[in-house]
């Protein structure tokens, strides 16, 4: 299986998902350039091959255990809100229409739900989320107590935001800093004095961070791990 370097890694999971889906339901070879099937079939009579590789390409992120841990990790039982479908899409690596759609087949959502849900466009959420527009492809990753001992996977200019009041970075990478626009900032370049933090490029590996929030009885700790799908790419496919 190929995939195309440029593509975002949450593309390029779906990607090979859904190739994988053509593989184990004995499609044959294939070569799918074009990316957007919706323009491909934009009369939405998709060929039935291409709505089994879907429909695997979903269960197979998107397992009912792994939305379940999910929804634990953001601290509810079931999706209340657009937000909540959007910070699931980011623990699981999926797109948020492919998740409120999911959710719909798993029942925990009902289909006005999915619906309304779907005319709410991501870079919403995520200014909402970060108190500021943010901007192209970069994600907005929430973190609250629920997220403690959690795995928090980043690419460059992510922005990583606090969700309890008064919550603040006690460890953070060096390769992480304030948002040039965060809200409340005290001090350009030390995240540490702030409730954001960006994902700038120099950041790879994984990294351990803490956060101290108020009353609290002890520290916050997770991990960062940089996604970055076309770090080295060159040294594979030399152009």
């Amino acid at each position: 299986m190929l995939l195309n370097a440029t593509l975002d890694i949450v593309a390029q999971r779906h990607t090979a998902a859904h190739e994988l889906g053509h593989h184990r339901a004995g499609h044959g070879t294939a070569l799918d350039e074009e990316l957007d099937r919706a323009r491909t079939w934009g009369d939405g009579s998709w060929p039935d091959e291409e709505k089994v590789a879907e429909a695997f390409a979903a269960w197979f992120l998107m397992p009912l255990p792994a939305v379940q841990t999910a929804l634990a990790q953001i601290g509810v039982r079931r999706p209340l809100v657009p937000e909540h479908a959007y910070r699931i899409a980011r623990i699981l690596g999926t797109s948020y229409a492919g998740t409120v759609n999911h959710l719909h087949r798993l029942r925990l959502l009902s289909r006005a739900q999915k619906t309304e849900w779907l005319r709410v466009k991501p870079a919403s959420i995520k200014a909402d989320l970060a108190g500021c527009p943010v901007p192209g492809k970069a994600h907005v990753h929430l973190i609250t107590t629920s997220a403690h001992g959690s795995t928090v996977r980043v690419d460059a200019s992510d922005l990583v935001i606090l969700g309890n009041t008064g919550a603040k970075f006690e460890s953070l990478p060096p390769a992480l800093q304030v948002p040039e626009e965060a809200p409340g900032q005290l001090s350009l370049g030390d995240a540490s004095t702030s409730g954001s933090a960006e994902v700038t490029d120099a950041f790879i590996g994984t990294a351990s961070a803490t956060v101290s929030i108020p009353g609290a009885a002890a520290l916050l700790a997770f991990t960062l791990e940089r996604q970055a799908p076309r770090v080295g790419v060159q040294s594979l496919w030399p152009a």
